[in-house]
């Protein structure tokens, strides 16, 4: 992989900001240079906790022209694909461990006219993935066992984004490779390194006083990594 031509891209999760104040926080890292807007799903059942739904999701939608990413941590995702979509997602990851028809739920991303994409736990294997790459426009490493935001990142995660690096280039894919989990300026440019595009950041964004600033900084911390040659 040419690691000069990555271009590298930040998606804010504001499972981290303010709810009282989505607006203020969502528009600090668009200032910032967001490129996409990253919203966890969960339900209490697929993941220890409860977060938002579909009406957040529409109420946020006239706040921002950034994409949204709706990253399902649920059971069941196929039952809720077209509610999120007419809400306003762009993307939206489900989970290769949520569903034993994952062909049928990507697809119907594609149907509704969203952009399917996949995400995987620390523990579940790449190579599970082999038959849908050629379905998806990302594919979600998680390099924390989801949840919970503010979590260490796990260090293996490495070797499973060059992995899916590897597999990308061997067969000539076409999906971006998105990371999720304790991202932040010490381990930004490793992970670009590794082969990801997308950086899912939350505390590292959200937990600072200047959610826009620290944006930038995630962006330039791993475009520096990518310049430089080891």
């Amino acid at each position: 992989m040419n690691l000069s031509r990555v271009r590298v891209e930040i998606a804010p999760s504001i499972l981290a900001a303010n709810f009282a104040c989505l607006e203020r926080d969502i528009q600090a890292a668009e200032q910032g240079g967001a490129r996409y807007i990253h919203i966890d799903v969960m339900d209490g059942h697929f993941v220890p906790n409860l977060t938002i739904g579909v009406p957040v999701v529409a109420s946020l939608r006239p706040l921002t022209t950034l994409p949204f990413e709706v990253h399902l941590m649920i059971d069941n995702p196929g039952d809720f694909i077209e509610p999120f979509v007419r809400a306003g997602a762009d993307r939206v990851y489900v989970h290769q461990e949520a569903t034993p028809h994952l062909d049928r739920v990507l697809n119907a991303i594609r149907e509704l006219g969203a952009e399917p994409a996949v995400a995987i736990n620390p523990s579940t294997p790449v190579a599970t993935l082999s038959e849908v790459l050629d379905l998806v426009s990302a594919v979600l490493v998680m390099t924390v066992n989801p949840g919970f935001g503010g979590q260490k990142f796990i260090p293996h995660s490495l070797v499973k984004i060059r992995e899916l690096a590897g597999m990308r280039e061997r067969d000539n894919g076409a999906f971006r490779i998105a990371v999720d989990g304790g991202v932040d300026l010490e381990n930004a440019g490793d992970i670009v390194r590794a082969g990801a595009e997308i950086l899912i950041a939350g505390t590292s964004v959200f937990g600072t006083p200047d959610a826009g600033g620290a944006v930038r900084q995630l962006l330039s911390r791993a475009q520096e990594a990518l310049s430089v040659k080891i």
